[in-house]
């Protein structure tokens, strides 16, 4: 068994649809995944972009997912807690899923999902720094699913 994360809206190394970016209604798409570890307490995932200069891009941050969950809904609410999870900060500065908007060319989409053996001691609104500091020594395993984007209107 293979631990594996997916989405309904694109398959790995595929265009991310614009109703998930920008360029439509910029809203989360559902994800799915499979085989967590045994263990497993709860889950985060970090979703980012590695093209842009400088630091990677946090489109969003969402931990505290409850372990028994196998997937998120499409469209999540920007809110502190959604999902039965709590969102943190994105480099938007806000909380919640912020979609792919490269300024230029295509740009890759990392959504990695750990599985983590203890639910973390985080409040609402925790930075990518925050969160990968409180994940550490924690990750069970993780998962991978890559996406890409480039802007139609430019």
């Amino acid at each position: 068994m293979t631990f594996k994360i997916t989405s309904p809206a694109f398959a790995e190394g595929q265009p991310i649809p614009a109703p998930y970016t920008c360029e439509g209604e910029d809203v989360s798409h559902a994800l799915a995944w499979t085989d967590p570890p045994a263990r497993t307490q709860s889950f985060a995932l970090i979703n980012d972009d590695p093209d842009c200069s400088g630091d990677p891009w946090v489109h969003w941050l969402i931990y505290n997912i409850p372990g028994s969950a196998r997937g998120l809904p499409e469209n999540i609410p920007a809110n502190e807690e959604a999902a039965g999870a709590l969102q943190g900060l994105n480099s938007f500065g806000k909380v919640g899923y912020g979609g792919p908007c490269p300024p230029t060319g295509t740009h890759r989409y990392f959504f990695k999902l750990y599985a983590l053996d203890r639910v973390l001691p985080l409040p609402a609104r925790a930075t990518r720094a925050q969160l990968e500091a409180a994940m550490k020594g924690r990750i069970l395993g993780h998962a991978r699913l890559m996406g890409t984007y480039r802007k139609k209107n430019r």
